[in-house]
């Protein structure tokens, strides 16, 4: 078992938590980000609208293996440049592996996470 982080100590409140927007979104496209070592650049439909999302996961996914899967999203959060890219969101991913948030069941892209 790999050496886990405490749980942070400041904690948010639930009027904070609720104004994160998670989302459902299906990874349409990827492709990894010229002369960056990690970042991949992800074309992910979030129900409302597609967006464009720069990952740093590519050291540890197939970009060829990514479309289709559904991920979770941070859909509110402010936009970012990243080797020249916008962007839009953050995919959301567990521990040093980057493991990628999924859906278990079929839940529809643009769909609440609660």
């Amino acid at each position: 078992m790999t050496d886990l982080e405490p749980v942070a100590e400041s904690r948010v409140g639930f009027d904070q938590f609720q104004r994160l927007d998670l989302r459902v979104g299906e990874i349409l496209v990827a492709d990894p980000v010229d002369d960056a070592d990690d970042l991949v650049r992800l074309e992910v439909d979030i129900g409302v609208e597609e967006r464009q999302i720069v990952a740093g996961i590519k050291q540890l996914h197939d970009t060829d293996e990514l479309p289709g899967t559904r991920v979770v999203v941070v859909a509110n959060l402010e936009p970012a440049e990243l080797f020249g890219l916008e962007s839009d969101g953050m995919v959301l991913a567990a521990g040093e592996e980057a493991d990628l948030l999924t859906t278990h069941a079929d839940a529809a892209p643009g769909t609440r996470v609660r």
